[in-house]
């Protein structure tokens, strides 16, 4: 009896692992390749916002602009350096008022959409912000980090629109490098 269990189990195994034999049994599974919808084009809002990409040059310490992975691009941060090439120095709720911090958001965020055009040649090639990480150089009885950090979220949706609309944080910071007002990075997403 134990033989005959024994085979039949060895017999159920080996069917287990067998291929179907026939067409109809066979699946199979496509992964077509997302493309860029006809009417997405933040290109041209870049153009009717009248923002200009600025060259940001080489990283001054030992990192990259950007990495991507797959069809992620993780943006490293950037602060506020405006056309001139001076930062927005200062703290929230001392030296700078909100609206000045929401400004400052801004210019990051026009950087980091630098960013994004040399790494891709075209910022049509985004599909959705993933992530925003926005760090605010406050004094500690700051309250007003997300008002400050809505300057950079606004202008990616005015960019990407619904794509733009991103998970994020938005903390304080006892400090920042070189005393700047924010400093943000970002993860994309983009199609291949």
């Amino acid at each position: 009896m134990k033989n005959l269990m024994l085979g039949a189990f060895l017999l159920l195994l080996l069917s287990c692992g067998a291929e179907p034999n026939n067409e109809s049994e066979q699946k199979t599974v496509e992964n077509p390749i997302e493309t860029v919808p006809g009417d997405y084009n933040p290109e041209a809002k870049l153009g009717d916002l009248n923002i200009t990409l600025r060259d940001q040059g080489t990283p001054v310490a030992n990192y990259v602009h950007a990495v991507r992975t797959g069809n992620l691009i993780f943006l490293a941060g950037k602060g506020p350096k405006q056309d001139n090439g001076e930062n927005i120095l200062g703290k929230l709720g001392a030296d700078l008022s909100v609206e000045e911090g929401y400004n400052a958001a801004r210019e990051v965020a026009i950087n980091q959409l630098s960013v994004l055009k040399s790494e891709l040649g075209n910022l049509n090639k985004v599909k959705r912000v993933v992530k925003v990480k926005g760090m605010v150089n406050a004094i500690p009885d700051f309250k007003d980090h997300s008002k400050v950090i809505n300057g950079y979220s606004d202008l990616m949706v005015a960019v990407f629109g619904d794509a733009g609309k991103h998970a994020r944080a938005a903390v304080g910071m006892g400090s920042l490098p070189g005393n700047m007002a924010v400093e943000i990075e970002m993860i994309v997403e983009v199609y291949e």
